[in-house]
């Protein structure tokens, strides 16, 4: 089966709410217009029950089937906040906020969730019902727990999740997908290093902390390179270096460094902390300094069920003719958190050659609309097959 003939008649219609999310991108839980926005097409497309503020500003569309002698409710979960980036496309549907840009084709996402509700609406040729799950702050902000924590699970009794991504560098319109963990554990981390400022002429009456937190920068990668199994992953980027002084001849007191661990193990997530703790506090002593490590585990690392992820992958190629083994991933994806709730599948749908997600000439290709509509429309009706 190739895309539905369905999704093809609704392609301009869902390119132009794809563009209109995109003129209009929303960082993290502030997702008002876009929400508003969502739960008005759902209400306009018939939807039995439109349910607003769920994990702050998500929402919730349910649509029931024909008949619904299986009893059961499947999820499916697009996210809608965009990235703190300034766009750079130059677009004539190019963001008209200031600093805000959907970066990574979230604007996408929703769209082709929309489409799939639009026609599983219209249509209904399913036994059981749908819950369409439209998720904030996914870029770095936990929406996905929000809503998970607000109930969403037990209130609709969804048995399992999907989700979907774009993905640049992937023929458009393809898939890929893999069992088991895929994309890593993002965690957050922030160094507080303190020293004895002073002069720069005179380094002999401070305690540099400059040259400090420059040792705990290096010293942070041995734990990749010689405290980690090198069999698995384990990425430790310090990503901000900020000084108590702006002058150039002044030895700041403080220096604050900032970054992020990914792994994909939880003995690995474990290692990567308690060694950054003692390399932290180590360095600081042995220049005379102190130092305080604020660890933050963010995401958990996001593991596809073996049995949901096989069904995607088929139902993938019957969408596309195929659907490769994608990698393992090292950037974080809180549709984790709905992972950990319940079975599911999270899979990737090719952009085509385009910059890649979180780049300020980053654009979603409105091409990939038919074939990931179709993938949502096709999960359901194969999944929850009419009587």
């Amino acid at each position: 089966m190739p895309v539905k003939n369905r999704f093809a008649e609704l392609l301009p219609e869902i390119t132009e709410w794809r563009r209109d999310l995109h003129e209009h991108p929303e960082i993290l839980f502030e997702t008002h217009r876009t929400s508003a926005m969502v739960a008005a097409k759902l209400k306009e497309f018939g939807c039995d029950e439109v349910v607003e503020g769920i994990g702050k500003t998500g929402v919730v569309g349910i649509i029931k089937g024909k008949t619904n002698a299986s009893g059961r409710t499947i999820g499916l979960r697009a996210d809608m906040d965009a990235l703190p980036i300034h766009e750079e496309t130059g677009l004539p549907y190019a963001s008209k906020t200031p600093g805000a840009m959907h970066a990574c084709g979230h604007d996408g996402h929703t769209a082709m969730l929309l489409g799939a509700a639009k026609y599983l609406a219209e249509t209904r040729n399913f036994d059981g019902t749908v819950a369409v799950i439209f998720q904030p702050a996914e870029e770095g902000g936990g929406g996905g727990r929000e809503m998970v924590d607000d109930g969403m699970m037990e209130r609709w009794d969804i048995s399992e999740v999907y989700g979907m991504h774009n993905w640049p560098g992937v023929e458009a319109g393809k898939f890929a997908i893999r069992p088991g963990p895929f994309f890593a554990a993002a965690d957050l981390f922030t160094i507080h290093v303190k020293g004895k400022g002073g002069h720069a002429a005179k380094p002999q009456d401070t305690i540099d902390t400059t040259v400090m937190a420059a040792h705990m920068v290096l010293a942070l990668q041995t734990i990749a390179s010689r405290n980690a199994d090198p069999i698995k992953q384990v990425v430790v980027s310090v990503t901000s270096f900020e000084t108590g002084s702006k002058a150039h001849n002044v030895i700041p007191e403080t220096v604050t460094l900032k970054g992020t661990v990914r792994t994909l193990d939880p003995d690995i997530r474990d290692l990567a902390e308690s060694r950054m703790k003692a390399i932290v506090e180590g360095t600081a002593a042995t220049f005379g300094g102190t130092a305080k490590l604020d660890y933050k585990r963010n995401y958990p690392v996001m593991i596809n069920s073996d049995e949901q992820t096989e069904f995607a992958a088929e139902v993938a190629r019957a969408v596309s003719g195929d659907c490769a083994e994608a990698p393992q991933v090292m950037g974080g994806e809180d549709f984790a958190f709905m992972l950990n709730a319940r079975p599911g599948a999270y899979i990737l749908v090719g952009n085509g050659d385009t910059a890649m997600v979180h780049h300020p000439l980053y654009n979603f290709n409105d091409e990939v609309i038919p074939a990931g509509c179709s993938w949502w429309a096709e999960i359901v009706e194969r999944r929850l097959p009419a009587a």
